[in-house]
Parts: C-alpha cells; sequence; structure tokens
C-alpha cells in the first residue's frame, strides 16, 4: 500500500491532484493555473540563521511576491517562526527547507544546493563584486543572506561562489535584509524573465507544487488523501 503521495509516479499525482481540486473553488482553482506558470526554482533564497522573525517572515512575502517557490531556512542558534502578520499567508503557497539538525547547518544546505546544480551567491555589502545588473545568469542561483548583525558565516561566506552587493550612495552601510532580498529579488527575477533561460518549473514539479496548494487550501486535506490512497493503491 502507498501511504504518502510522494511514493506516487507522475501520472498518479496528476490523478490525486485532479481529486483533490474537487474540493476548491472555482475561483481559487483558476488563480492556481495563473500562478503556477510564473513560478520558478531558477532562483532560490537562503536564510542563515535569521533572528528577527518579521525580517525573515517579509523575505517570504517578498519571495512569494515574484513567483521563487523554495525557501532554504538554516538554524544554526535561532529557530525561526513565520510571523503571520508580516507573512500574510505566503508561508503556504512556498516550499521551506529547514536545516537544523547538525552542527554544520550552513555547509549542509549550501552543499545540497551546490549538487543541484545552483551558484551560491552571498549577499555583503563588504565584497566588491557582482551588483543585481549585472551578476551572471547561466545558472541557476541560491542567493543566501545572513543575520542582520552580523552578515553571513565564515562558513558560508566560505563556500560563496560569487557575492553579490547593491550599490549605495549614502552615509549608512547596509540596508534592512527584508528591504535588500526584495531589491535583489526583483532585479535578479525581472532580467531572467526577460531573458531566454529556461526558469519556469517543470510539468512534474508544476505537479508537485499543484498538490501542496491544494493541500493546503482544504482543510483535513491530509484525512481526504490518506482515504484517496487506501482506496486506490491499497
Amino acid at each position: 500500500m502507498i501511504r504518502n503521495s510522494e511514493d506516487l509516479d507522475y501520472r498518479n499525482k496528476w490523478k490525486l491532484l485532479e481529486y483533490l481540486m474537487e474540493f476548491v473553488t472555482a475561483e481559487r482553482k483558476q488563480k492556481f493555473l495563473e500562478m503556477i506558470v510564473q513560478r520558478t526554482r531558477y532562483l532560490t533564497v537562503v536564510l542563515e540563521d535569521i533572528y528577527q522573525p518579521h525580517n525573515a517572515s517579509a523575505v517570504l512575502r517578498t519571495c512569494d511576491c515574484f513567483g521563487i517557490q523554495d525557501v532554504h531556512i538554516i538554524e544554526n542558534r535561532n529557530k525561526y517562526e513565520v510571523n503571520p502578520d508580516v507573512a500574510l499567508g505566503s508561508a503556504k503557497w512556498l516550499s521551506l527547507y529547514r536545516y537544523r539538525r547538525s552542527s554544520s547547518n550552513s555547509a549542509e544546505c549550501l552543499r545540497s544546493l551546490h549538487e543541484k546544480g545552483y551558484s551560491i551567491v552571498a549577499a555583503t555589502p563588504h565584497k566588491d563584486d557582482h551588483t543585481p545588473a549585472d551578476i551572471p545568469l547561466d545558472r541557476r542561483i541560491a542567493l543566501v543572506f545572513g543575520t542582520e548583525l552580523n552578515g553571513l558565516s565564515d562558513e558560508a561566506s566560505g563556500m560563496a561562489d560569487r557575492f553579490i552587493r547593491i550599490p549605495m550612495f549614502g552615509f549608512t552601510e547596509s540596508l534592512n535584509i527584508s528591504v535588500s532580498a526584495a531589491i535583489l529579488i526583483h532585479s535578479i527575477t525581472y532580467r531572467m524573465r526577460n531573458s531566454s533561460i529556461d526558469w519556469a518549473l517543470t510539468e512534474s514539479e508544476k505537479t508537485d507544487v499543484l498538490l501542496s496548494w491544494a493541500s493546503n487550501s482544504i482543510r483535513k486535506s491530509g484525512i481526504l488523501i490518506r482515504d484517496y490512497l487506501k482506496k486506490n493503491y491499497a
């Protein structure tokens, strides 16, 4: 018996999705179909040890607004809890990955992204490297942000392939992390969407994300999925 939708192949996941969509309003279903074609994993965001939940939650909201599907949250010392007043429900439309179980959470996260073909791009005002206007888009990008006070850890900085900064012309050294994230994400996604890059989700990825969205939109969806799997794959 298949007990988890993750164990289904693409065709059968699609059947499950069709079943769940019967419990979703027509308006929301149409919204899902409009939004899924705008989602991307070509750019992903990594938050390392953010200790001010309202800032991290604002980043989640920005990711949703600009179509970023995946956010990786590293919890070395600080456990992150979504601030609902700031995130405004955006977290349920994102795929959140948490790293909190090892002594090298940052390395585990960034190594995994490297293996998936991402270029690790560290956001920092102290490295005179790339800007949003000239950061290469030849590879998928994992944009990494550090803590509000100390920035990125030495471990994360050491694993970065490139560094990115926002050009500034005032006395203040840096922007708030949520503002920095919004500027960088907007700039990079604008360039990405106006290029020939194949930045969209694959059909299989779209199905997985739609399943997540449908599940998060239905009360007691876990029971519906369990009963569906029991009936069809026992």
